[in-house]
């Protein structure tokens, strides 16, 4: 539908112009590396925020630091899902791509929706960027792209002459095109400029000649956008209809980091993380290291082995010990998980995992890090592991973490992704007084004091060093059943393998019954994990829609793995299982329940399309 347009900005200029109303749109920003695309899309999704949109991104980048510069390898890109309605994923192919050299547009050309838009920088479309892409021909002028809605518009040039008169370098000016392809965003999508030029003004407080060429910049592609005819109307999202309270936008690593933050507080206990920096992990480092005024040090060690042993020590020390590391990392710091389990001391490990083996895809997205948490060390060791479905789901499970941790006296192994912790999504901040439970007791009273002796969770008691009449000590050598005493003898060590391994089992109690989204029974499961959440959810719903009978039930509690998941996969004649691995949690469940399993994988280093699984779905009910 379309509707009269208002006055064009809050600058005061009108057009007469139609807006059309959408009900969602999938945007993607891409470029070089050094073209900003991440800082756009993320300013871009705050102003969907403030307008009141549900929304999900995914940031895509190279591993390289910087790629040369117009090649293939180098495009980055940002891809941002808004709407009316609730938003899952951040879309399985744009509506519109904002490409700003010729590398940006053959790569991901194939990804845009027929018919969709095209806003193409054309002062970059020159011989040798068309050279290092690959094109024999201008796309933007041989008929390649008479299937799609072309803007072709020279962004650098109209760039340069809007800051001609600042003063600043011209490597500077070529670096505010980014805001000026914003600027044009924010007006074809109803969007007003001051909260962006205050943003601006703060991100780049300490150069303000910088800042104001990048509020003169977003302004022309704002202006360009409301007067030039190539534009027969602009677009307009209503805002959805979502629960009342305060909102933020946050990824996933900022809501996991500010989710510790809370663990802290809620148990009143410090908060020590010791860690090394890793895609696409470190923003957890980064993100806790800003929070220090809540009782929380942040250590950046030598290496990853430093990172765990800092983390353990602070735990035997009495605080809540904490360690991010991805895929490689976890590698290294194995040995040390053995140690966290013989010592039995609470302990939260974070793989946000990615591509690999080795080096790997470090910013791509994966899930094959799962078989390592579960069995990835030397003897009988086992490590409760729960996983995060989407950004805003991290806060709570990285809460949850440390509750099993504490209560179970058990070091715990938290699973996110890339495609979780760079992607952003609207979190309803929660009351104080909703938060879980954090109860932490240390042991003060040396009557009958044994190190090993247990409650009724199979726990040890935690004391801190120093704590009078209850010194003992730890170590990674076969400690005796209840003195932690160094001991060789075989029948303890059989023992107490099978204390470790029943107290973790156990945690099997404290796991809530499972949600089922769908029939109760019928044709098809879907059972999934991490952050193949939103497209299962999507794919699930149009199935339905198309009359199919298809429940789906998503698991955060990976080892050990909830108690009712059996009975319920029971009631189903079929169970899928997609995952971005090659078959790992369908392992784990044809070795528990002794059921056949469907697998879909998918190593791309991307997340599932909806309708990749939606096709699947169709093709098994």
């Amino acid at each position: 539908m379309t509707v009269d347009a208002p006055k064009a900005s809050s600058r005061g200029m009108q057009k007469n112009r139609p807006i059309e109303e959408i009900k969602s749109v999938v945007i993607r920003f891409v470029g070089d590396s050094g073209d900003g695309m991440q800082l756009t899309g993320n300013e871009f999704s705050k102003a969907i925020a403030r307008a009141g949109h549900d929304f999900a991104t995914h940031p895509d980048y190279p591993s390289e630091i910087r790629a040369p510069t117009g090649t293939l390898f180098g495009v980055s890109g940002y891809q941002i899902q808004f709407s009316s309605g609730q938003v899952f994923t951040s879309g399985d192919a744009p509506d519109v791509l904002v490409a700003m050299n010729p590398a940006a547009l053959k790569t991901n050309l194939s990804d845009v929706k027929h018919g969709g838009m095209i806003i193409a920088n054309s002062g970059a479309f020159n011989k040798v960027n068309l050279t290092k892409a690959g094109y024999q021909s201008n796309p933007l002028e041989d008929g390649t792209l008479t299937d799609f809605r072309l803007y072709s518009i020279d962004i650098s040039e109209f760039t340069t002459q809007a800051l001609k008169d600042t003063g600043i370098a011209k490597k500077e000016i070529g670096r505010c095109k980014n805001y000026y392809a914003l600027g044009l965003m924010l007006c074809l999508y109803s969007r007003p400029l001051e909260s962006e030029e205050g943003n601006i003004r703060a991100k780049f407080a300490k150069k303000p000649e910088i800042a104001e060429a990048n509020v003169i910049a977003l302004r022309a592609g704002y202006a360009y956008a409301e007067s030039t005819e190539m534009f027969v109307s602009t677009y307009q999202v209503r805002a959805a209809d979502i629960a009342p309270g305060r909102y933020r936008s946050l990824t996933g690593n900022h809501a996991a980091a500010l989710g510790f933050a809370a663990a802290s507080e809620l148990s009143k206990v410090p908060l020590f993380l010791g860690s090394y920096p890793i895609t696409p992990a470190t923003d957890i480092l980064q993100e806790l290291s800003a929070l220090k005024h809540f009782n929380i040090t942040t250590f950046q060690a030598e290496d990853e082995i430093a990172g765990i042993c800092s983390a353990i020590g602070a735990a035997y020390g009495g605080v809540l010990g904490l360690t991010t590391t991805s895929g490689p990392g976890m590698a290294l710091k194995t040995e040390a998980l053995g140690l966290a389990v013989m010592l039995e001391l609470p302990l939260v490990i974070v793989n946000v995992q990615r591509g690999g083996p080795s080096t790997g895809l470090p910013t791509k997205v994966e899930q094959s890090d799962l078989l390592q948490a579960v069995y990835g060390r030397n003897g009988e060791c086992p490590i409760p592991v729960i996983a995060s479905r989407s950004p805003a789901d991290c806060f709570d499970c990285a809460i949850e973490a440390f509750r099993l941790a504490v209560k179970y006296m058990t070091p715990v192994i938290f699973l996110s992704d890339g495609g979780i912790g760079n992607a952003a999504e609207p979190w309803r901040i929660p009351d104080p007084a909703s938060l879980p439970r954090l109860d932490v007791k240390f042991r003060t009273d040396p009557e009958g004091f044994q190190p090993y002796a247990r409650d009724e969770n199979l726990a040890r008691a935690w004391v801190r060093p120093g704590t009078p009449g209850m010194e003992h000590r730890v170590g990674g050598l076969e400690k005796d059943f209840l003195t932690g005493n160094i001991s060789h003898n075989p029948i303890n060590h059989e023992r107490m393998v099978a204390v470790r391994a029943a107290k973790v089992a156990g945690i099997a109690k404290d796991i809530p019954a499972l949600t089922v989204e769908g029939p109760d029974s019928g044709d098809l499961l879907i059972v999934g994990w991490g952050s193949t959440y939103g497209s299962i959810v999507q794919a699930r719903e149009q199935a339905v829609l198309a009359g199919k009978s298809v429940a789906h039930v998503h698991l955060r509690h990976l080892n050990p793995l909830p108690d009712d998941l059996g009975e319920i996969m029971s009631r189903y004649k079929a169970v899928l299982v997609p995952e971005l691995n090659l078959g790992q949690l369908s392992k784990l469940l044809r070795e528990r329940y002794l059921r056949d399993v469907i697998v879909m994988s998918k190593m791309q280093g991307k997340m599932f399309k909806v309708s990749e699984i939606h096709y699947r779905i169709l093709e098994l009910c």
